[in-house]
């Protein structure tokens, strides 16, 4: 596996060495060593803010369309380097080849996206109440944005985040997790070739630095730092929150989803059935926007069940490295997730529900590694145990009675990413639409799986972020609110005050 990971990289124009170095990093896929890489110093992070810092004061006079222009550059490398940039990332966060040339077409699409941005990064124009005022609002870069991001996705929500915020006029700081620091080495890569070809290379406009989290703390604690990404689990959300409140910072969240899908007695399930197979089990539950709840109207309950079952049964059969083209799922990232998922198993147990799934597999083949076999719970009613989101392939299957009743235990948790309904009456779409408490509400499709064009990201516990599309792009500038007088006369005070000094 280190051969094939040096020839990706190699390929991707990456040149570091790979031993002895401060961070091992495993691949999820049989658990071996496939790099061993140095981790950045606290000399060499104050180096990338200061390279930052000044890169910003050029990069900010660049126009937007030639920084979109650098975006457009950096998309077409991505198409060049799509099936390259894939395959590390498969090997470094264990998602099936599938998956992981989709979220490299997430990048490309991202930054298909910020290319059109530059040319629309708009203000308005308002009505003054005073005669010969004009009154506009504009938008103008930030500064430094720093990037935190997970394994689950290594490369995606870099390139929402970074995209946007090239076109905006900031530069960027990205630390990526700890257990996928290549596929961030690669896509940096990447994006400098992008600059150089398009003439526009300073020090400073991107960088990554590696680290645990003691690296994060300090770029989050940071006043040179505009603006925080953070991408993670709530408990990280609320480490981070105050810091950077306490210094009167920027954040921008997207922490855990707890997400459920509803279906009713008139869901087309031939429709419902493979949108909740991979909204459970895609990634192995290793997504934000995994389905980890599913509330059955109660007529259907048993029906459903055992079609689950049964599907269950078949992708079972498909579990395997991520490498083969036939697997369908691949392995939790390490051995701690695998511990979180057994303990969440027998808790369910405790709590009143009946267990179908989550063994160990492929042990003997892959010692070291961990591969499971996806799980249905079967409850009785949403207990204690549903409200925590655990990051593993674990469903919740629940019955309910009315509508209300279930978008009442929908809402119920803290989390409020993404949620679904399956259903072919209008008005239960509208009415789900309208009381889910989710960033996200689908009709007929999944919880997982958003397109670049929408903003993403969830409320409550998920944070209240926004990346990617729609006006997400404001995160990453500074309003201003301009008024000018054009007259030759005493201008006039706004709503009406007098204060002549005549």
């Amino acid at each position: 596996m280190k051969t094939r990971v040096k020839n990706l990289l190699n390929k991707l124009g990456v040149k570091i060495s790979l031993e002895h170095g401060d961070i091992d990093v495993h691949t999820p896929v049989d658990g071996s060593v496939i790099a061993s890489i140095k981790a950045t110093t606290p000399q060499q992070q104050e180096d990338a803010i200061l390279k930052a810092k000044r890169a910003f004061l050029k990069w900010r006079d660049v126009p937007a369309p030639v920084r979109g222009e650098v975006v457009r550059t950096f998309g077409n490398i991505l198409r060049e380097n799509k099936e390259e940039l894939a395959g590390l990332v498969a090997i470094e966060s264990g998602k099936i080849m599938e998956e992981a040339l989709g979220e490299v077409q997430e990048m490309i699409d991202v930054c298909d996206f910020a290319t059109g941005l530059s040319r629309q990064l708009y203000g308005l124009t308002i009505q003054s109440e005073r005669p010969q005022h004009v009154m506009a609002e504009n938008w103008y870069p930030l500064g430094i944005v720093s990037i935190i991001s997970t394994f689950n996705f290594p490369v995606a929500v870099w390139a929402w985040n970074t995209s946007l915020a090239l076109v905006c006029g900031d530069t960027v700081i990205w630390k990526p997790s700890e257990k996928t620091p290549l596929s961030a080495l690669a896509s940096q890569q990447l994006l400098l070739e992008a600059l150089k070809s398009c003439g526009q290379y300073q020090e400073g406009i991107s960088s990554v630095v590696i680290g645990e989290k003691d690296l994060g703390k300090s770029l989050v604690a940071d006043r040179r730092i505009a603006l925080v990404s953070a991408t993670g689990s709530v408990p990280m959300g609320k480490a981070v929150a105050p810091v950077v409140a306490g210094r009167f910072g920027k954040l921008l969240l997207e922490l855990g989803g707890n997400n459920a899908a509803i279906v009713t007695p008139s869901a087309d399930l031939d429709v419902a059935m493979p949108s909740i197979l991979f909204g459970a089990v895609g990634t192995a539950g290793q997504r934000c926007t995994t389905t980890r709840r599913l509330f059955v109207h109660q007529s259907i309950y048993d029906h459903l069940f055992e079609k689950l079952l049964n599907a269950y049964k078949s992708i079972e059969q498909r579990i395997g490295s991520p490498l083969d083209p036939h697997a369908l799922i691949g392995p939790l990232i390490d051995r701690g997730s695998y511990k979180n998922m057994q303990t969440t198993l027998s808790i369910i147990k405790k709590q009143g529900g009946e267990v179908f799934g989550g063994q160990r597999v492929l042990e003997s083949e892959y010692p070291d590694a961990y591969y499971v076999t996806p799980a249905l719970a079967r409850m009785k009613e949403q207990t204690e145990i549903a409200y925590k989101e655990t990051f593993a392939p674990i469903l919740y299957v629940i019955p309910y009675s009315t509508l209300e009743e279930a978008i009442e235990m929908h809402n119920a948790v803290p989390q409020g990413l993404s949620s679904t309904i399956f259903t072919t009456d209008l008005r239960e779409a509208e009415y789900f639409r309208q009381r889910s408490d989710c960033g996200i509400a689908n009709v007929n499709i999944g919880t997982s799986g958003a397109e670049i064009g929408g903003a993403f990201g969830g409320e409550k516990e998920t944070g209240g972020g926004r990346e990617s599309g729609s006006d997400a792009w404001k995160n990453y500038m500074r309003r201003q609110t301009t008024t000018t007088y054009f007259g030759s006369e005493k201008p006039k005070l706004a709503q009406g005050i007098s204060f002549d000094t005549d």
